[in-house]
């Protein structure tokens, strides 16, 4: 009798950071995804801007040191980034609450949502930049 071989087959379900960059996401899981990064940006950051409300609302001298803080050109990044992820948060959470009513659930459609929330939550972001550092 002959023994069965043992053929070396993928293992699924068992995920490793070394082949992270042989997966192609379709554009909806890019969106799933940043959806999910940032919720969790805005849960990490929101004591830091509690913490910077409570503080600027003590006086008007701690106001204005905030006010000074806050001109600083990284402070306007970690905002620029917490209103990306707002404003991407949002739109996402607008796609997947349309989807829930069973809108939009074939394949092209659920593309092109993808990539509306991706384009009005970048445009609005960049409204955003504009307006944080001066712009207008």
């Amino acid at each position: 009798m002959s023994e069965a071989v043992k053929k070396n087959r993928p293992q699924f379900g068992v995920m490793r950071f070394a082949d992270v960059g042989k997966y192609r996401l379709p554009l909806a899981g890019v969106v799933s995804f940043l959806h999910r990064v940032s919720g969790a940006l805005m849960f990490v950051l929101l004591p830091f801007v509690l913490y910077m409300l409570d503080q600027s609302l003590l006086s008007e001298i701690s106001f204005e040191y905030f006010k000074g803080f806050t001109s600083h050109w990284f402070v306007k990044l970690v905002l620029l980034a917490l209103a990306w992820a707002y404003l991407q948060h949002f739109c996402a959470g607008i796609r997947h609450l349309i989807m829930d009513l069973h809108i939009g659930l074939e394949k092209d459609s659920a593309r092109q949502s993808a990539a509306g929330v991706l384009a009005v939550s970048l445009i609005l972001t960049a409204l955003v930049a504009l307006k944080l550092f001066g712009v207008f």
